[in-house]
């Protein structure tokens, strides 16, 4: 009798000590809840480092710091400071006949906690002035009995540089200039969230 009793309290004792464990366990509450950062929530950031559209390329990544604390229900969600990543999304020089010179920027993470949270914003785009004060090439158009070929000094008997609204029969087509859009660092720049992002938040 009194081996078999002994091999019961043996088995049962672990049993009664991981039972009561588990039990502890969920019924301590865990102390954190979450908010829900909505869609179209402004982030505002500054930059870390210096941008330029004749520098950056598509797909290159940037730094930044979150300079206002967002805030979800009188809860601070995002705390100002907050560490930021971002995306170049389009990196165009200026000095083609393509267009002015244009650099667009996404966010595409927050770090809070040791943790890393995935961002969708809308993109912020700048353009340079390749459109300032540009250098015009006519073309004078055609006409019964013209002959093609190239302009010099004058084109249509107005001196090349003269308002196209004075102009009649003439096209004018801007030749964009030398300037690219720059960035430097501690530039402000404003997102919107266009998913809302779900982040932790202890009571």
């Amino acid at each position: 009798m009194t081996l078999p009793r002994l091999r019961y309290i043996a088995m049962g004792a672990p049993l009664a000590i991981v039972t009561g464990l588990a039990g502890v366990w969920i019924a301590k509450p865990s102390g954190v809840t979450s908010l829900t950062v909505a869609r179209g929530t402004t982030v505002q950031i500054r930059l870390d480092e210096s941008l330029a559209s004749n520098q950056s390329k598509p797909g290159d990544q940037f730094g930044a710091t979150l300079t206002e604390p967002v805030w979800v229900d009188g809860k601070v969600a995002i705390p100002q400071g907050a560490r930021i990543k971002g995306k170049v999304v389009d990196a165009f020089p200026s000095g083609k006949l393509e267009g002015p010179a244009r650099l667009r920027l996404t966010l595409n993470s927050i770090k809070m906690n040791r943790m890393i949270y995935e961002l969708h914003t809308t993109d912020v785009a700048r353009y340079g002035s390749g459109y300032v004060n540009p250098h015009w090439k006519f073309v004078v158009a055609a006409s019964p009995g013209a002959l093609p070929g190239p302009v010099a000094g004058k084109a249509g008997g107005m001196p090349i540089g003269a308002p196209a609204a004075t102009r009649a029969g003439v096209a004018a087509h801007p030749l964009p200039g030398s300037m690219n859009v720059r960035m430097p660092a501690e530039t402000p720049l404003k997102f919107r969230l266009i998913e809302p992002l779900v982040l932790p938040h202890k009571k």
